[in-house]
């Protein structure tokens, strides 16, 4: 299997993260990065050795196969059109674009230039969805019937350094944090047929309590709680809701029940976790052994689309993928807003399980 090379785009919060998750796998190496801040672009070069270049060199060399854009929300879009215009496969942190015209155009654009089309989260490839994942299709709770899934804080103005990009369009705790949680559903269900929500912006601005930011008012542009009901194309209905606005809860991540017991699935923010299931009649939780690598990071879904491009198999982390869940989310503001449920006009195949019992930096091709 060839070694492909990736560029980044963009080197702010999260760029480390990708250095450490590509770093186990031989089929890719990150060589290049570019920022809209050139300083902030050499001194991470510097810092990981690799090359500091402007966006408009990255994307004209020659030797760079796949970009991976790290910029914000609001800029998704844009960077990943000039990644494919630059005739290389692009794959974007999320969300994937921020209005439905923008994403279905990347996936388009993709398709016809031939090119690949991938995106974050990629959490759902760690050995604590991945085993989630197979416990249901080994039918260890039957059919799925239902399923909850909460993400609840009190937003990042208390430790984040950027925490105002957070109450921006294109963020708020749904754009932020909703894609882990409705990727992580349709892995484990399947795609969404039609959506219902409700949802509020209680406060009008934040008030940053870092103590490099203290007392920073922040404008809110976005609903920051949405609660929301999603009916699978399966039949199965989950219950979600996303917010900025609670202190404290005791709620689970997300939990899958089924025809014949009920699943624990951990953190999608994370790549590792425990599952535990309860079986019908049978009372007590119980582990789930795990059947997938736990040393994985974010990186994986790269490699992922790397090994793809070379087999020509379908990627798990792709831009239908990415695309679905923008609409989802989209549509759940759409229903808020409406006051009406909302039918759910894209729909997408569910992502190939991983193979069981792969070695760590393995996956299959």
């Amino acid at each position: 299997m060839q070694r492909l090379n990736v560029g980044l785009i963009g080197v702010g919060n999260i760029a480390p993260a990708y250095i450490r998750g590509c770093a186990p796998y031989d089929v890719i190496k990150i060589v290049a990065c570019a920022d809209i801040l050139a300083d902030r672009a050499a001194a991470f070069a510097a810092e990981h050795g690799i090359a500091a270049c402007r966006v408009d060199e990255l994307l004209a060399r020659a030797d760079i196969d796949i970009v991976v854009n790290l910029t914000i929300p609001a800029a998704h879009a844009e960077i990943s059109q000039r990644i494919i215009s630059a005739g290389k496969h692009a794959y974007s942190e999320k969300p994937l674009a921020i209005d439905r015209g923008d994403g279905e155009g990347l996936v388009q654009a993709a398709a016809a230039a031939g090119l690949r089309l991938g995106c974050a989260p990629d959490t759902f490839l760690g050995g604590g969805l991945q085993t989630a994942r197979k416990a249901i299709d080994d039918g260890l709770i039957g059919a799925p019937v239902a399923a909850t899934a909460f993400f609840m804080a009190h937003g990042p103005e208390a430790w984040h350094p950027n925490p105002g990009i957070f109450y921006q369009k294109g963020a708020g705790p749904l754009f932020d944090m909703g894609p882990y949680y409705l990727t992580a559903l349709v892995n484990l269900m399947g795609p969404v047929a039609r959506v219902a929500a409700s949802a509020r912006m209680t406060f009008a601005e934040r008030v940053a309590t870092s103590e490099a930011l203290m007392g920073q008012r922040l404008p809110v542009e976005v609903n920051t709680h949405i609660a929301g009901t999603l009916e699978f194309a399966s039949g199965a209905i989950a219950s979600v809701i996303t917010s900025f606005d609670v202190w404290g809860h005791h709620l689970p991540w997300i939990e899958v029940h089924g025809e014949d017991g009920s699943l624990s699935v951990p953190d999608p923010n994370n790549f590792d976790g425990v599952v535990r299931a309860v079986r019908g009649g049978a009372g007590d939780w119980a582990d789930v052994p795990k059947a997938h690598s736990t040393s994985v990071g974010r990186g994986a879904g790269v490699a992922d689309m790397a090994y793809a491009i070379q087999s020509g198999r379908p990627h798990r982390a792709n831009g239908e993928l990415a695309f679905h869940v923008l609409d989802i989310m989209l549509s759940l503001e759409e229903s808020a807003a409406q006051g009406r449920r909302v039918e759910i006009g894209s729909t997408v195949e569910q992502p190939a399980a991983l193979p069981a019992g792969l070695a760590d930096g393995e996956l299959d091709e």
